[in-house]
């Protein structure tokens, strides 16, 4: 028998940086319909849906195809509410509900760059893992990074990489903020993602951009129309 698969979306009304930051047109459609639509594509989910505090955002999470099942209440809808808690709501949901879930995707709303295929990709790097998410490199060597002084200097903070060639250093990644896949049980019992037992999804740095404030928003229109719409440049 398959596992049971849901795509939780997250997407509060309360962004305070980049106001309906979820629902802003993004070269004409909500940011929150690229997510949507890669989860409808990849075919991997028996539910896809959008966990939201805000009507607006629900009716067009509902116009793109998400299935909105129900309001997040207002306990989960803060500036200081982890996605975890998120998560682990929807699941109890479900369970009560509907059916238990097996595996769960998290995909957050402001990642235009997300495809199918890499949704795809996740699930399969989940097998024999708790885990699964996407993940990037830095675009430099964090062993040789600086940190400004009271005084208004800088001092290296490993400096005895002071001239150790990049290349000789291991490179470094960070968490690419676009999907989290897990299983049902690792989510609800608040285990750690960036673990020996997860597995990253290597991306390019030309497919991630975390969308926080209008300079990220501006940086993402820039990347997208050179990748997806070149005539637009």
């Amino acid at each position: 028998m398959s596992a049971r698969r849901i795509a939780v979306i997250p997407a509060r009304g309360g962004s305070k940086r980049i106001p309906h930051k979820n629902i802003k047109p993004f070269f004409g459609q909500p940011l929150l319909s690229y997510s949507i639509r890669a989860a409808r594509d990849c075919g991997l989910f028996d539910h896809v849906i959008v966990s939201t505090d805000d009507e607006e955002i629900a009716l067009a999470a509902r116009r793109f195809g998400a299935e909105v099942p129900f309001i997040r209440p207002p306990e989960l809808s803060g500036d200081h509410i982890g996605t975890n808690a998120v998560i682990i709501h929807a699941i109890d949901w479900f369970t009560e509900v509907a059916e238990a879930p097996d595996a769960v995707c998290c995909i957050y709303a402001t990642a235009p760059f997300l495809t199918a295929a890499r949704l795809s990709e996740g699930w399969q790097a989940l097998q024999g893992k708790r885990f699964a998410f996407s993940a990037t490199s830095y675009a430099f060597a964090i062993q040789r990074a600086l940190y400004l002084t009271e005084t208004g200097g800088v001092c290296m903070f490993q400096p005895e990489h002071r001239l150790t060639r990049s290349q000789d250093l291991t490179p470094a990644f960070h968490d690419a903020a676009q999907f989290y896949w897990g299983w049902a049980e690792a989510f609800k019992n608040g285990e750690e993602i960036f673990a020996p037992h997860s597995a990253p999804v290597i991306l390019p740095r030309t497919e991630v951009v975390d969308i926080d404030t209008p300079e990220d928003w501006a940086v993402a229109e820039q990347m997208y129309a050179a990748l997806r719409h070149p005539q637009a440049l």
